[in-house]
Order: structure tokens, then sequence, then C-alpha cells
């Protein structure tokens, strides 16, 4: 397979059908796909695969103490993946789904899946990307993490995804620049109260105008951070390492 063959246009609905087949047979097949979301591009596999998201942390540089977040193509996914999720996660998600907002919450024990050392948590999202959500609606969820390696700058584009990861991905779907640039905001609910774990896209102030949200510092305004260490945080960690999807 040549790099060309690697890539698939997915700007247009009414021509992307043969792409998002193709986008599914991978992800059933164990394989990796980057697709478009509406912050970064994210590298994505079957998250009930364990040797699909073991190859999705190898192909970014990363070990099992930085699992990937979980895309979900439905609000009503939230409570087959997460259990005792609160009024206020709920409240949130209302009012940022699709969107910018990753919530870490308690997985459903039941759950046949590895996504490395969660601690017995997950980290959620619905993303706002008509290409993603495609590709989800048919796939069910995926654990995605940006589609960069491990301390490189967060893709924006198909090609600077494939420039870090090249061909351990199977295909790359390509939606042009993605509108957001911005890695999602990520809100820990698995303590007594919500937590601002990393600023990004939906800023505190949108997220305290919808229910309490604690952040790092109260007596400053959490910023968003550069997107120079794009990783994903450890579900439950305070100190996330940087930008993401």
């Amino acid at each position: 397979m040549t790099a060309r063959d690697r890539f698939g246009d997915v700007t247009d609905p009414a021509t992307w059908g043969p792409t998002i087949d193709e986008a599914v047979n991978v992800v059933s097949r164990g394989g990796l796909v980057v697709l478009p979301t509406d912050t970064v591009y994210g590298i994505g596999a079957d998250a009930f695969t364990p040797p699909a998201v073991a190859a999705l942390l190898a192909a970014k540089g990363r070990g099992r103490q930085a699992p990937p977040p979980v895309l979900v193509p439905d609000v009503r996914t939230l409570d087959g993946l997460a259990t005792d999720v609160p009024d206020v996660v709920r409240a949130l998600v209302d009012a940022f789904w699709p969107g910018g907002l990753t919530v870490i919450l308690r997985s459903q024990p039941s759950l046949a899946w590895d996504l490395g050392e969660t601690h017995g948590t997950v980290a959620l999202r619905m993303p706002d990307h008509p290409a993603a959500l495609a590709v989800l609606r048919r796939t069910g969820p995926l654990a995605v993490s940006s589609a960069n390696l491990t301390g490189r700058p967060a893709a924006l584009t198909a090609q600077e995804a494939a420039a870090d990861l090249g061909g351990g991905v199977q295909l790359y779907l390509d939606g042009g620049r993605v509108p957001g640039g911005v890695a999602s905001t990520i809100v820990d609910a698995t303590g007594a109260g919500l937590r601002l774990v990393r600023a990004g896209a939906v800023g505190i102030a949108e997220l305290r105008a919808v229910v309490h949200v604690t952040a790092p510092d109260d007596d400053r305004p959490a910023e968003v951070p550069g997107t120079g260490r794009p990783d994903v945080p450890e579900p439950g960690r305070d100190d996330p390492p940087g930008a993401a999807g």
C-alpha cells in the first residue's frame, strides 16, 4: 500500500461513503485510523480490542500508564460506559456535547476492555465533527488519542499526523484542517466535586455558567496550555502533561 492509498477524503458527506466504509473495516480488523475531530486530529482504535489499543499506544510512543480517552457517538452511550454518573455531569454534557469537553468518570466494571492503567476510570467525549461521528456511529466507542508522537505538537491536518505516525496507521481520513485547533477541556468527575484537569476548548467561565467546577488555582483563571506537549493525561492525575484531543 502506498502512502496515497492510506489517505481518504472525508470533506464531503455526499462522496465520503466508501472511505467511511474502509475506516469501519480497518477498525473491525483491529487496525488504526486517523480521523479529524472538532479539536485536533486523533488516532483511533476499537476500544474493546486490547491489541488494537496497545498498537495505538505503541504508535504514539506511550505506555499503559497513559491510557487514551474514548470517543462516543451519542450522549446515550454515557451510561453504557460509565457508572454513577452525577447530575452535574449530565448537565455538562447536555450543554457541551458534542463538543470540546472530556469528562473523567468511573467506568462500568463489567466492560471487557483494556485501555491501560485507568484505575477504574474512563475519559469520555462526543466530538462535534461530522466525519468522526459518521465513523463512530458504525464502529461504536473508539479509543482515540491525539494523532502525534508523544512530545510533539498535536496534528491539525492529516498530513501532519502522517508525518509523525507514518505506516503504523492503516488509514488516514483527510477532512482538511480541523476547525478547533485547541485540545478539549478535561473535567474529572470521580471525586467529591468536579475538578478542572486541563483547560482547553471550553472555558472555565463557560463550565461555571452550568455547574460549579474547581480550577487548579481558583485565585487565578486557568489558561489554555500551548501545544508543545500534546499527551492526554492519565485519568485522575493532578498534573496533565499537555494538550490533546
